[in-house]
């Protein structure tokens, strides 16, 4: 299965998409969001035109927005979602 059928598969079922009480908190706390559906917020991100979507051993990673989400692969599960850091001597535009 290459790797577009892979995100596929994610895409094709974020109806299955759900979190934990404490994913749900860990999310909005790591992103400081301001919403009480975060995993609807999540499911948005996930299926924007511009998410990066690649898969290592048993989760997704999506990466959109200057964020990752990362969703298990069997489950469904949004485990946690993250801001990414700026490498060392990357600056400012």
């Amino acid at each position: 299965m290459s790797g577009a059928e892979k995100a596929g598969d994610l895409l094709f079922h974020l109806e299955r998409l759900h979190t934990t009480p404490g994913g749900d908190v860990r999310i909005k706390k790591n992103l400081a969001l301001d919403t009480g559906e975060v995993l609807e917020w999540c499911r948005e991100k996930i299926a924007a035109p511009g998410a990066v979507i690649t898969r290592t051993g048993k989760n997704w990673y999506v990466q959109i927005d200057g964020c990752t989400i990362t969703v298990n692969v069997h489950s469904y599960t949004v485990i946690t979602a993250h801001q990414n850091r700026r490498r060392v001597g990357e600056g400012r535009a």
